[in-house]
């Protein structure tokens, strides 16, 4: 199907982005002709709300801080075939909109990745210690959820209508391009990722990435998701763990009692006692909890299920099924 036959839309969440908005809106719309350009203005105190207005866009409010907030808001309130999402200060390249608009249908695919590639030209364009910090994070989700990520902070997506409505979004700020990631590997969407230009802020635009606050709440989530989507392995670990302290303090007092025929130090015997039953429950409480995790993705996919492929109508969709 032609993408001009599709409703699609561009989520653009924004936080005080004035000097950037007009320029992310018009460069949207001369790139993807009848996209419709929804401005989320999140708690703004300048003119960007007035400046996207007028640059053409649908402009709407989110009142609770946070770019997770705005993109769950955007996701329930928007209906449409494609969602493109793109960050409202002009680092990325929106020309390559078409690009990848076009990959999801031809896959068709459900998830679109922008993998930021760097100007050689424009060395500010990443913040001092946010590259690193990214690739360390996605070799952590790489090993987590045992799939490579190329940019999981990447702020640049196209998602078919079946992705967005079939995500939780319980994020609350930058952590959810992270929980978008996840979602889209513990459901095992198709998706594929497609290099887009980034560059440095413009004059009069400040970033609202704070390094290390940001990266602590996104490696907490990560854990999070990893206790939540890998239960056995992480509680595993813990009850493995305490099974092999309980050994190592076992071990010298049996040989004791081989030789004397007595229990000399009953606090360390209970103890070991006590750490052998905390590695129980641990590997008792994964098992439980993998069977929850297991019920929980059946249900997301049921409901991934409930759409067509992207490009596909409904109708079309049940005649193939028949």
């Amino acid at each position: 199907m032609d993408s001009t036959e599709l409703r699609i839309a561009a989520v653009v969440p924004c936080h005080n982005e004035e000097a950037a908005v007009a320029k992310v809106v018009a460069d949207l719309q001369a790139a993807v002709p009848g996209i419709v350009v929804y401005v989320y203005d999140n708690l703004s105190t300048d003119r960007t709300a007035e400046r996207a207005r007028e640059a053409g866009a649908i402009v709407r409010y989110e009142n609770t801080k946070g770019k997770g907030n705005v993109v769950r808001r955007a996701f329930a309130d928007i209906d449409a075939d494609v969602y493109l999402m793109i960050d409202g200060d002009d680092t990325y390249e929106a020309s390559a909109a078409p690009l990848m608009i076009k990959t999801l249908l031809e896959g068709p695919y459900d998830h679109i990745l922008g993998v930021r590639k760097q100007d050689d030209s424009d060395s500010s364009a990443y913040r001092s210690g946010h590259e690193t910090g990214n690739k360390v994070l996605n070799g952590v989700v790489g090993k987590v959820f045992g799939e490579n990520v190329e940019d999981m902070l990447s702020g640049f997506r196209v998602f078919s209508r079946r992705f967005v409505k079939s995500f939780p979004a319980v994020s609350r700020e930058f952590e959810i391009e992270t929980e978008l990631t996840v979602h889209s590997l513990h459901l095992r969407v198709p998706q594929t990722a497609v290099p887009v230009g980034f560059r440095d802020r413009p004059a009069g635009s400040e970033s609202k990435l704070r390094t290390y606050r940001d990266g602590t709440k996104i490696l907490a989530l990560i854990l999070g998701l990893a206790r939540h989507e890998r239960p056995v392995a992480f509680y595993g670990l813990f009850g493995t763990l305490f099974w092999l302290i309980s050994i190592v303090l076992t071990v010298p007092i049996v040989i004791d009692f081989y030789n004397t025929g007595e229990v000399a130090r009953f606090p360390t015997l209970f103890l070991a006692f006590t750490l052998l039953l905390l590695g129980s429950l641990a590997w008792t409480a994964g098992l439980i909890l993998d069977g929850i995790r297991r019920s929980r993705h059946e249900t997301a996919r049921l409901v991934y299920l409930r759409y067509s492929a992207v490009g596909v109508s409904e109708d079309t969709a049940a005649e193939e099924r028949r």
